[in-house]
């Protein structure tokens, strides 16, 4: 039997690295090995990462010398930012500059770059719409990814740029619907009528998979994903079914979403407009036939609603 490919995994003990560990760890029989990132290798989570199977390693993107040995001997490599921990878009493309950097000098034969399309082709700077935030950017955790893009060109890292969008998972944290003054349920988010795209993280996970399986076919190549493209009232609707009570869309304008001033509030408002300003462009780069014939098991948002009813009615109780 052949040796397996070693994948390197940031973000494993996270949303998307954590997806595409386990999908690595699935499919024992698809030729990868992986080896999960971490800057707490004696977390909980790092040593169930273990348990199941994956070689654990410390590294941490804010210290460039300790990301060699994350890389070495691997073949690909999965790259993702977490841009909410810290909230500075200056310290996310440092990250991703250093994360192209090691992956050059280890001689990466395939990198994913999990990246988000820049907002401001779509919304310039100047356009008052929306405010500008850290003096240079309209939604700083997308437009940093976007600047981001290039260094790994620059550095000869042979990548595939993968474009997420809204996970659905955020349905059962940061945006999970309250209980308005009635009693009842509210989603309540500045989309108006536009379509949100919304994705399951275990898909990234699998596409992702699916894309180092292509070998060097994807190399260069942008890749948009997403499960589903619904509006927040069908999407209200949906939850309503699922948990077995109402949930109404509460449609905020973004100034109105902005003005809640919890820590992030003006870059997920920024988000939420520009999801809803900029629609059309944004869902028709996610072609859900093309992404499903990476990923045949590609959810969409009635599938991933049922797999999680009892997470979702326990969010919901609180």
């Amino acid at each position: 039997m052949a040796e397996k490919k070693t994948i390197t995994v940031f973000g494993a003990t996270g949303s998307q690295g954590g997806g595409l560990v386990r999908a690595i760890l699935a499919d024992p029989e698809g030729g990868f090995a992986v080896r999960a990132v971490t800057r707490r290798a004696d977390s909980p989570q790092a040593a169930e990462l273990t348990r199941l199977g994956a070689e654990v390693v410390q590294a941490d993107m804010d210290d460039e010398a300790s990301l060699a040995p994350a890389f070495e001997h691997a073949y690909g490599a999965y790259l993702v930012t977490n841009f909410w921990e810290h909230m500075s878009a200056e310290r996310e493309k440092a990250q991703a500059l250093a994360l192209a950097r090691a992956a050059s000098h280890a001689g990466i034969q395939h990198a994913i770059w999990s990246t988000l399309e820049d907002t401001r082709t779509c919304i310039p700077l100047e356009d008052p719409r929306m405010p500008t935030l850290q003096e240079r950017y309209k939604v700083p955790h997308f437009d940093a990814k976007a600047e981001a893009d290039h260094y790994f060109a620059e550095e000869g890292v042979p990548t595939t740029f993968l474009r997420t969008t809204f996970f659905w998972e955020n349905l059962l944290t940061t945006f999970a619907p309250r209980r308005g003054e009635d009693g009842v349920l509210e989603l309540a988010l500045p989309m108006g009528d536009s379509r949100l795209s919304g994705i399951a993280v275990a898909d990234v996970g699998r596409t992702a998979l699916a894309v180092f399986r292509r070998d060097t076919d994807l190399i260069a190549a942008t890749i948009s994903i997403a499960g589903e493209h619904l509006t927040l009232a069908d999407m209200a609707a949906a939850l309503a079914e699922t948990v077995g009570e109402t949930v109404r869309y509460r449609p905020l304008t973004p100034d109105a979403f902005r003005a809640q001033g919890f820590p992030g509030a003006d870059e997920a408002g920024n988000m939420f407009q520009y999801y809803a300003d900029c629609a059309d462009r944004f869902t028709a780069a996610r072609d859900l036939a093309a992404i499903r014939e990476l990923d045949p098991e590609l959810q969409d948002f009635g599938t991933w609603l049922s797999a999680h009813r009892d997470e979702l009615r326990t969010a919901l109780a609180k």
